[in-house]
C-alpha cells in the first residue's frame, strides 16, 4: 500500500484550510458574535480602524484597538475544535475542506485513521507550527513526505484519498 501513497503538499493543504475557514470557522464566528451580543469583538471600532488605515492614518488605526472578550474568544476556539472533531469523526480523518480537496490525515506509519491522542496532539501542534514564525507549516513544502511540524509531533501525514 505504501507505494501508492501520494502526499498532499503545501498548497492543497492551504486551500483545504482556507475552505475550512469559510465552511466552519466563519459561520461559527458569526453565531458566536451574535450569541455574545457583540461583546466578543467590537466590530464598530474595527470598522473605524479600517477606515483610518485605508486613509493611511496608521497612528489612528493602531491607537484604538477593538475591545475583545477573552471568554468569548475561548468559547469560539473550543467550538471550532469541537466542530472540527465532529467532522473529523464523520469523515474519518478529514474536515470538510480536506474532504473537498480529496485529502485526509492518517498515521504516518500505518496509513490508518489517526487516534484521538494524535488528533489532539496535531491540533495543539498547530500552535507550535504558528509560533515558530510559520516555519512549522512551511516545512510541508520542503519535506519529501510533506509533513509539517504538527504532523511530526503527532506522527501523522496528509495524503490524497
Amino acid at each position: 500500500m505504501k507505494n501508492n501513497i501520494r502526499y498532499a503538499g503545501f498548497w492543497v493543504r492551504f486551500m483545504a484550510s482556507l475552505a475550512d475557514t469559510f465552511l466552519l470557522a466563519l459561520p461559527l464566528a458569526v453565531l458566536i458574535y451574535f450569541l455574545s451580543d457583540g461583546a466578543w469583538f467590537d466590530f464598530a471600532q474595527y470598522q473605524e480602524n479600517m477606515k483610518a488605515a485605508m486613509s493611511l492614518n496608521a497612528q489612528a488605526a493602531l491607537s484604538n484597538p477593538p475591545k475583545t472578550s477573552l471568554t468569548w474568544e475561548v468559547i469560539f476556539e473550543i467550538s471550532v475544535l469541537l466542530l472540527s472533531a465532529l467532522f473529523w469523526r464523520r469523515f474519518k480523518g478529514a474536515t470538510p475542506g480536506k474532504k473537498l480537496f480529496g485529502i485526509k490525515v492518517v498515521d504516518a506509519k500505518s496509513f490508518e485513521t489517526i487516534d484521538n491522542k494524535q488528533a489532539i496532539t496535531r491540533s495543539l501542534g498547530y500552535f507550535v507550527s504558528t509560533f515558530t514564525l510559520l516555519i512549522g507549516f512551511f516545512m510541508i513544502g520542503w519535506r519529501k513526505d510533506k509533513r509539517g511540524l504538527h504532523d511530526l509531533l503527532a506522527s501523522s501525514v496528509v495524503i490524497y484519498v
